[in-house]
């Protein structure tokens, strides 16, 4: 009778532990909208180092999953950790672009500016903008080739150069952990496959990379890992073990096309 007893000491060990690595580490989380669930019950533990796909069909609740995390809508029930703490007490660890379509284009910012926002968190609105600072800013811009446009306002960019400005914006932080959501929606080819670049770039300095992604054909290419929602988890672990054609049947069901554009490699 001891045996058990002990398997689910170790077992609770072992999750304590995996919580406290992952550099977020969601557990139970469950977000409503207008009295209608948008995600429920949701656990997920994503990999240090490695870049994960969060796929699932329209309204599967993909980004509501990332928004709860960071607090910018309220859950129902449960709680997100940054390497294993509070999102309050490691804010800094954390960068993250949101979808392009929710941002203000008509604000009057330069792309400079946009971008040395990443930069507030270190030295706060009173802070001194320092000759490092504007290198360290232009530095980011061309990391995405965007260094030409720094003078140029943002809302007189392409969406494609939108994007890549806002993750310019995001590597000012110099964080540890990366959450985009739908960074390659409505982009040029060149410029997806210059911030995958820049993410695969991030993944070998040892950074975490989470995205919301749409595109089932390029997963295996671009991701180690996924998490497959539709509203409830469906499957989680590497592409091998997640991205599975039964994972894939049980989350979008007939309203998955695998032809055309849009098919995906063969699946185990």
């Amino acid at each position: 009778m001891a045996q058990p007893y002990l398997s689910d000491i170790d077992n609770k060990a072992m999750e304590l532990r995996a919580v406290q690595e992952s550099p977020l580490a969601i557990r139970g989380m469950t977000v409503f909208y207008d009295q209608k669930p948008a995600i429920f019950s949701v656990d997920a533990t994503f990999r240090k180092g490695m870049m994960t796909a969060i796929i699932g069909p329209n309204g599967a609740g993909k980004s509501t999953l990332l928004k709860a995390a960071l607090g910018i809508v309220k859950p129902l029930a449960g709680t997100a950790t940054i390497f294993g703490a509070p999102l309050t007490e490691n804010r800094d660890k954390l960068a993250y672009v949101p979808q392009r379509a929710s941002v203000d284009w008509d604000f009057p910012a330069r792309v400079v500016d946009v971008v040395g926002m990443g930069l507030y968190s270190k030295l706060g609105l009173l802070g001194r903008y320092s000759r490092a600072h504007k290198a360290h800013v232009m530095g980011c811009l061309a990391r995405v080739g965007m260094e030409d446009f720094a003078g140029r306002q943002i809302g007189q960019l392409s969406g494609g150069q939108q994007q890549r400005v806002f993750l310019a914006r995001a590597l000012a932080q110099d964080a540890d952990l990366y959450l985009l959501d739908e960074p390659f929606a409505g982009v040029d080819a060149a410029t997806e496959r210059a911030i995958i670049d820049v993410l695969k770039d991030l993944r070998a300095d040892g950074k975490t990379v989470i995205a919301v992604h749409h595109d089932l054909s390029t997963v295996t290419e671009y991701f180690d890992d996924a998490l497959i929602l539709n509203m409830r988890k469906v499957s989680e672990g590497t592409v091998a073990e997640a991205f599975t054609a039964e994972a894939l049947e049980s989350a979008y069901g007939g309203r998955l096309d695998m032809t055309g554009a849009n098919a995906i490699p063969a699946l185990g």
